[in-house]
């Protein structure tokens, strides 16, 4: 009888003693996805100017080579935005809020525009604002995120507009290894076309050009 009583109390602390099962194997995948996207929020949190170089990579599917261009991207806190192609075609647009101007050195045009009168610049303002600021809320809104890794953080977005998946079958985002920014984005297009956007020389909160947000003369 003593021998029992006393096997069921080392049972009983050995029980107490393990850990809880919810905390000895990994987190569930949408507590950790919650877990990454609330860490490159934070660590974007700061960021109230932002500028970089880029590279884009057109990937054809019917072609064997790519063809690239370069530019260069502003942004202020909270929507202003400059994007702009420099080869091998100047063009681009700035933002600033609701109204902005878009350039062709090509077609020698510059016309003005407010996003919510057109919606293509629009959804392009909205989608470069978001990764700029690193708004996970809209990210959330707008697509189905999975986590691909975490150090550095990669994500893979799925279009949740079906407007948007029929020619985006998904985009593929890796930030820098301290998640304060974004540095490659990869889009998949339907018909099997992929353009890649290497981002370089980032300057995060440093002063940007007086005319940053002013289009240029067309010559």
């Amino acid at each position: 009888m003593k021998s029992c009583r006393l096997l069921c109390c080392l049972l009983l602390v050995v029980l107490y003693c393990l850990p809880l099962s919810s905390n000895a194997g990994p987190l569930p995948a949408e507590a950790e996805l919650a877990q990454v996207l609330e860490r490159v929020q934070s660590a974007a949190a700061g960021t109230r100017s932002l500028s970089s170089e880029f590279v884009q990579e057109k990937h054809l599917a019917i072609f064997s080579e790519s063809l690239l261009s370069r530019g260069r991207f502003f942004y202020r806190q909270p929507d202003h935005l400059r994007w702009e192609l420099l080869t091998p075609v100047v063009s681009g647009f700035v933002l600033r809020g609701q109204q902005g101007e878009r350039w062709n050195s090509l077609s020698q045009d510059t016309s003005s525009f407010l996003i919510d009168r057109d919606p293509i610049m629009g959804i392009i303002a909205q989608q470069l604002l978001a990764w700029a600021k690193v708004d996970i809320v809209w990210l959330k809104n707008h697509y189905r995120i999975q986590l691909l890794s975490k150090q550095p953080v990669r994500l893979q977005l799925f279009p949740l507009d079906q407007g948007e998946a029929g020619f985006v079958e998904q985009l593929q985002i890796l930030f820098a290894t301290d998640s304060s920014h974004v540095e490659r984005v990869e889009m998949h297009e339907a018909g099997g076309d992929k353009t890649l956007l290497h981002f370089t020389d980032i300057q995060i909160n440093r002063p940007l050009p007086a005319d940053a947000f002013q289009a240029p003369e067309i010559q």
